[in-house]
């Protein structure tokens, strides 16, 4: 998509006027100590947390992004309050203002990932010999900018998160109009092969192109389905997401979250 950065870890001057506003304001010291780690440097240590994949307690001081605990608890308490979703909607709605985002397709796809038994969103794998780990389900539009992602367990069926996702799609706005939510066709293997999952898509005024199981191969979903494979290859760049090691849901959720706003990030440096 771009030439690679050395140092992705480092947050731009304008991603950072992106995200600053958003951040909540940190509650006032009730006791004297040590100052506080700036939120931008903390940020910095998510981030290469994110790609490197590394453990939190052996985040490299010498960096000055503060302590791993210090960046959990900062990551923690941004996914909280929403900082990734409002991002997310903030960078769609600067790509849907420059007519960057195709919504004449969208196109929906998991990606299990493998993990340690943890909470809920984590399960036995039925094509893993039953190993634990989670899901990540995908839905992008056209040109393969992500809209909305979410994170199951193991063993939940696929096409229980075609629905959800298509309501967590937020609203875009950017354009003179009303602003926009959902794509015009939605595209999806023989797994959500499921009349009544068509029926419900429909009522959503999407049109859904879904292959059917025992038809011969010529659906002609392939050409299009690169897309979604391609956005899951850079989700799955950053290492910290190809392997589970969080026990708590939400911390990877906070993770997967910021992926997808580094990944549009990226879509709006070169479309916009």
């Amino acid at each position: 998509m771009a030439k690679r950065n050395s140092r992705p870890w480092i947050v731009s001057d304008e991603l950072w006027l992106l995200i600053e506003p958003l951040l909540p304001v940190p509650a006032p010291k009730l006791v004297p100590g040590r100052p506080r780690v700036p939120d931008r440097q903390a940020l910095c240590g998510i981030l290469f947390v994110l790609h490197t994949g590394i453990q939190w307690e052996y985040l490299p001081q010498e960096l000055g992004f503060g302590s791993g605990m210090t960046c959990w608890r900062r990551l923690a308490a941004w996914n909280e309050a929403g900082v990734w979703d409002r991002l997310h909607a903030v960078l769609l709605t600067k790509l849907r203002s420059a007519r960057q985002l195709d919504w004449s397709r969208a196109g929906k796809r998991l990606q299990p990932c493998p993990g340690r038994p943890t909470r809920p969103k984590s399960g036995p794998s039925p094509v893993d010999r039953a190993r634990p780990g989670s899901k990540h389900h995908v839905l992008v539009d056209g040109r393969g900018v992500p809209l909305a992602v979410s994170l199951t367990g193991g063993n939940r069926n696929d096409v229980t998160q075609l629905l959800p996702l298509l309501a967590k799609i937020p609203s875009v706005a950017g354009l003179v109009g009303r602003p926009r939510r959902r794509p015009d066709t939605l595209l999806a293997d023989c797994g959500y092969d499921h009349d009544k999952y068509r029926r419900l898509v429909w009522a959503r005024g999407i049109k859904p192109v879904i292959a059917r199981r025992g038809v011969p191969h010529g659906s002609g979903l392939g050409v299009h389905r690169w897309v979604v494979e391609r956005t899951i290859a850079w989700l799955h760049g950053f290492r910290r997401l190809r392997v589970r090691w969080e026990r708590r849901d939400d911390i990877h959720e906070a993770f997967l979250g910021l992926a997808t706003c580094l990944i549009t990030h990226r879509h709006v440096q070169r479309l916009c």
